[in-house]
């Protein structure tokens, strides 16, 4: 069993940053393991679809999507087996609620909110 507790989401003015970070546990979920897994951070707007922000695929390859290339960092603490998402030059449109995914798993979701 997989568990996914996100935290770091809230309010911000345009421009400000934000971190959020995804703590992952479960029984085989060993740093080893976790450091070769794939995971990242997904994102749903109201009335749209959920898509994927920014990923870590087979613990190597870093993938972004082009609205936050640049302005958002993904990284994580394999000791601690957390996810991080870094996120500068916030702006409107990355008002959502945000999920932390390993493997096929996704955590409850955090809101972040950036008001104009």
């Amino acid at each position: 069993q997989v568990q996914l507790v996100e935290s770091g989401g809230g309010l911000v003015q345009a421009g400000g940053s934000l971190r959020l970070s995804c703590a992952v546990s479960g029984r085989a979920i060993t740093a080893p393991v976790f450091m070769m897994s794939t995971m990242g951070w997904y994102r749903q707007a109201p009335g749209k679809e959920r898509e994927l922000v920014a990923g870590i695929v087979t613990g190597r390859q870093l993938k972004y999507a082009d609205s936050v290339q640049g302005r958002f960092t993904i990284s994580r603490d394999n000791a601690k087996r957390t996810l991080f998402l870094q996120m500068n030059s916030l702006q409107p449109e990355d008002t959502a609620v945000y999920f932390c995914a390993y493997n096929r798993n996704f955590g409850q979701g955090t809101q972040v909110t950036v008001s104009s």
